[in-house]
């Protein structure tokens, strides 16, 4: 199968509400809006019900803002799991020896290089690389979808790191084990891991499903993994968190990515279903006309 085509003005086909249905509902063989659990069908059939009153656009928001709830509440268990392990040295045994195996790596030049590479996931650097696939994609498809999916993606990480720190409030390792600058908010999670799990990932996500080659969506999904653990690497060697703070970031991250592309799935059925209720509707008008 040729890969879609990626310059040049986009297919009429391609864009907008008819561009999302012919070409986001699969990835690969894998059928995105085929639900086969009692529990994804039945949760699919009231989200469809839910759209036919509010629209498929606010029905995926509000999708959204239940899956923060959830993504809230995992936060706050983790956390209290996070606390119950650290007491116990249970993971938190892997924390200094990490941070001492950096000590023993850096150099001038390579410090540099983490601080600068690392900066690309904090508070600057993510955002603009969000609001660059944000515009790209959404112009590009004529859709608010990838807006709603990346700023939700987005928020949800922040909100996430926030309540992480407010409830756990701990201390990152010492300044004398850290390279310049410093940070001074409290350890857990490591926001720059979490953004990075969640940022990359919504936009792979996105990326892979107007992809048609299996190399290309290997590639995809390459590129972000290694840039979500590297990310993540770079903040223990930096000695700005304790390896059990990214390791929570990941587990979030990937908890809250999953979260929305499932806001997403339900979705992209709802509007699968409409589209089949409306062609069904047209075929016994014409039949009936006969």
């Amino acid at each position: 199968m040729a890969e879609k085509k990626i310059l040049g003005p986009p297919d009429p086909d391609d864009v907008g509400p008819r561009g999302e249905l012919e070409n986001d509902r699969r990835v690969g063989n894998q059928e995105l809006t085929d639900w086969r659990t009692p529990l994804g069908q039945f949760v699919a059939a009231f989200v469809h019900r839910i759209s036919h009153l509010l629209g498929p656009n606010k029905t995926l928001i509000l999708l959204l803002v239940v899956g923060a709830v959830i993504a809230s509440t995992l936060t706050y268990i983790v956390s209290e799991v996070y606390e119950a392990v650290t007491e116990t040295d249970g993971v938190a045994l892997l924390d200094q020896p990490l941070l001492d195996a950096s000590l023993g790596l850096r150099s001038p030049g390579l410090d540099a290089v983490a601080t600068a590479y690392t900066d690309v996931a904090g508070k600057v650097g993510m955002p603009v690389v969000a609001i660059a696939f944000l515009l790209f994609l959404a112009i590009r498809r004529r859709s608010w979808t990838p807006v709603i999916l990346i700023v939700a993606a987005g928020a949800g990480s922040l909100l996430m790191t926030v309540a992480g720190k407010q409830l756990i409030g701990r201390s990152r390792p010492d300044r004398v084990d850290a390279v310049p600058p410093y940070e001074y908010s409290p350890s857990f999670p490591s926001g720059h891991t979490l953004n990075a799990t969640v940022v990359a990932g919504i936009v792979a996500y996105l990326l892979i499903l107007r992809q048609s080659t299996v190399i290309a969506r290997v590639l995809t999904i390459g590129v972000a993994a290694v840039f979500v653990v590297t990310i993540g690497i770079s903040r223990v060697f930096l000695g700005h968190h304790w390896f059990t703070d990214v390791l929570a970031a990941w587990i979030l991250g990937a908890a809250w990515l999953a979260v929305v592309i499932t806001a997403h799935r339900l979705y992209l059925t709802a509007r699968e279903r409409d589209a089949r209720g409306t062609a069904d509707a047209t075929r016994q008008s014409r039949r009936a006309a006969r």
